[in-house]
């Protein structure tokens, strides 16, 4: 049975050394660093279950690793445990992308029940759908997210429907007509020309990289996603 595993980013010793302790008690594995640049590599190296930040770190800020974590991964659980108790700091936490906000001095048993709800949450999905996996792209259609190589894209609305109906329709040839239908929900009428499509797909691919190469473009026809091992 797999552990999960908790990454802890916290420049005070006795607090690594106490968070590291109680969680493999309770049968976690753990990494303990104390600086944020050591905690992002921490973080790309070991792909945690969990992560666990201080807001006060050697070079910036705590709010910046959390938003730079949570653009990696939509999905990690990212917990801060700070000293920090103003409305303000947790607000910007969250804002950034925490799942969870604890003031020291804090209670390690109220911690760990936190610890253990928000895995628990994400085993469970977060209460969305399962995640489309497709190689190194990724796609979570109920919260609107795309991820290649664990990297959040940046992408328009109709860009991520035009992902998500070439997706849906996988192995089948959509023509431009079709993808005008589903995404922009227009008949052929309409003032919007195919070649719109063409504009979408051309900046789409340009912002999925090397994950560029599911979706093939069948000449005078249109476009399909395909499996690319």
């Amino acid at each position: 049975m797999k552990h999960s595993k908790i990454l802890i980013i916290d420049n005070n010793i006795s607090t690594q050394k106490l968070l590291a302790n109680s969680f493999k008690k309770e049968g976690y594995e753990t990494v303990s660093v104390t600086r944020d640049q050591e905690g992002l590599l921490s973080f790309q190296k070991e792909r945690p279950d969990l992560v666990i930040s201080d807001l006060k770190l050697s070079r910036t800020n705590g709010f910046e690793l959390c938003r730079t974590i949570r653009t990696e991964d939509g999905n990690v659980p990212i917990l801060v445990l700070t000293s920090k108790k103003s409305e303000v700091d947790k607000i910007v936490a969250f804002e950034m992308g925490a799942n969870d906000y604890v003031t020291k001095p804090f209670s390690i048993n109220e911690l760990m029940v936190r610890i253990k709800s928000l895995l628990r949450h994400k085993a469970d999905g977060n209460g969305s759908g399962p995640r489309l996996r497709c190689g190194n792209l990724e796609m979570d259609p109920e919260r609107y997210e795309v991820w290649v190589k664990n990297k959040l894209l940046e992408l328009t609305s109709k860009e991520f429907m035009l992902l998500k109906t070439l997706w849906a329709a996988r192995g089948k040839v959509l023509t431009r007509d079709d993808i005008l239908d589903r995404v922009w929900e227009m008949d052929k009428a309409a003032a919007v020309e195919s070649r719109t499509v063409d504009q979408h797909i051309a900046r789409l691919r340009e912002k999925m990289g090397s994950a560029k190469k599911h979706i093939k473009t069948i000449k005078n026809i249109g476009y399909k996603f395909i499996q690319v091992i």
